[in-house]
């Protein structure tokens, strides 16, 4: 018997006692723990005791309906589903259970197999609801934006909690979007510097010509426009920790001076002679393959093993399951505080739209989502309409094996520009490309076929 089944709590509602024995017995085998009324009145009684998770209803039943049930169970039991049955089946029948808020409809007689599958769905349906609207102090956080419940997430929590107790270097791969410098700032704010500076550095940010110079500081005259002194990053990082993003990016040049950092633990001023120790904690981060830009010669093998020495890996948001949802409402919350909007949530529908979208732009990607949905809303629900189009109609796609490779790269191009709003660098950042490679892709898309 699994656990998750274990947990999961049904009401079976019927006035035929031979019915209620082949539900019970089909759905005990099934692993779940079944409860049973032969009427409205004592499945309302049991509710109120018991926490339910689905309720079964028959539709016909002497004195009161399924239907009341349904109404009931809504309007009372906000994180419980319900599923109706009858042997009267009619599409008025299923349409009135739907708007009464029934998540499932099926008709006597039904399969061992038909029966556990709407089952199933409804429970699933009732996960998401719960992971959408569930209380976020159930999950795991180690940063004020950086919240999680799923497996691959704890893993990674685990590994920052071990690195945060070492002074070793660290190396954060993932894409861009997934929160690598929230875990750089876990790391140093879960150790021993944490009463020192966090200096964060977007290496691929700043010119090559200056990278140098904003790293380790120069000297007045060092070069034209240098009027006077300036340390560099790693004099304000002493004691404490320097987080360089993107690091993949710096030259071979800047390679072999970091190296050196790592090295000998000093650095020299541009302009200067002389060398100055400092006790930093080096953190750094890529969205690219470091070891397959070593093979190519395009990374130093020897920087890449100083880096090396402790790896954690932040997966992509559409390899978190429901963490997406618990970010959703978590950024909801955010961009409400402190505005004059009522608590925004979610519908069901918008719940899965959300989860099944593939987030080529990953959290950084959902939050700009949700800070629009928050400003444009106008009521206290955000429903499909509401999203982005790419979004509501991703589903409707073509997902199986009879695609091009050119159609799946296309595809997967204009998801990205759509996630960044056009914005070419982020998207070539994104799809670890050039602007110029980008450029020729885009122009061979829009070019019309033969």
């Amino acid at each position: 018997m699994t656990a998750s089944r274990t947990k999961e709590r049904i009401l079976v509602v019927d006035d035929s006692d031979t019915t209620l024995e082949v539900l019970q017995r089909n759905l005990v085998s099934a692993d779940y723990r079944v409860f049973t009324a032969r009427g409205v009145p004592e499945a309302i009684e049991i509710l109120k005791g018991i926490q339910i998770d689905l309720v079964v209803t028959d539709l016909k039943m002497p004195k009161v309906s399924g239907l009341d049930l349904v109404r009931h169970v809504r309007e009372n039991f906000k994180d419980t589903e319900v599923m109706m049955i009858t042997g009267y089946p009619s599409i008025e029948g299923a349409v009135t259970a739907v708007k009464n808020g029934a998540e499932e409809f099926i008709a006597k007689p039904f399969t061992e197999k038909e029966l556990l599958s709407a089952v199933r769905r409804a429970l699933d349906t009732l996960k998401l609801r719960r992971s959408g609207h569930g209380a976020l102090d159930r999950v795991t956080s180690i940063h004020k934006d950086f919240i999680a419940d799923s497996n691959i997430m704890h893993k990674v929590f685990t590994a920052i909690g071990k690195a945060s107790g070492t002074s070793a270097t660290v190396l954060i791969g993932g894409e861009s979007g997934t929160g690598k410098e929230l875990a750089a700032r876990a790391i140093h704010y879960g150790g021993s510097r944490s009463s020192a500076p966090f200096v964060p550095v977007n290496c691929g940010g700043i010119p090559e010509a200056l990278l140098e110079s904003e790293l380790f500081g120069h000297v007045k005259g060092a070069f034209t426009g240098a009027v006077d002194s300036r340390a560099g990053f790693f004099h304000a990082a002493d004691g404490g920790t320097i987080f360089l993003d993107e690091v993949s990016d710096m030259s071979p040049a800047m390679q072999v001076k970091l190296l050196r950092v790592l090295q000998e633990k000093e650095i020299c001023m541009v302009g200067s002679r002389r060398t100055r120790k400092v006790d930093v904690r080096i953190l750094a981060a890529t969205n690219k393959d470091l070891q397959g830009l070593v093979k190519k010669e395009l990374f130093r093998e020897d920087l890449f093993y100083r880096l090396n020495v402790i790896t954690i890996f932040i997966p992509p948001l559409r390899e978190r399951g429901d963490d997406v949802l618990l970010l959703a409402r978590h950024f909801v919350a955010k961009f409400s505080t402190g505005s004059d909007k009522p608590s925004l949530s979610f519908s069901d529908k918008a719940l899965r739209c959300l989860r099944d979208y593939d987030w080529p732009g990953n959290v950084r990607e959902l939050e700009n989502v949700v800070q629009r949905l928050v400003v444009m809303a106008d009521g206290d629900l955000i429903d499909v309409p509401d999203l982005p189009s790419l979004m509501r109609f991703s589903a409707l796609r073509r997902t199986g094996f009879d695609r091009t490779l050119a159609e799946v790269e296309a595809e997967y191009i204009s998801n990205v520009l759509a996630s960044v709003e056009g914005n070419k660098t982020r998207a070539a950042e994104i799809l670890g490309v050039n602007r110029k490679t980008l450029r020729h892709k885009l122009k061979k898309m829009q070019a019309p076929s033969s």
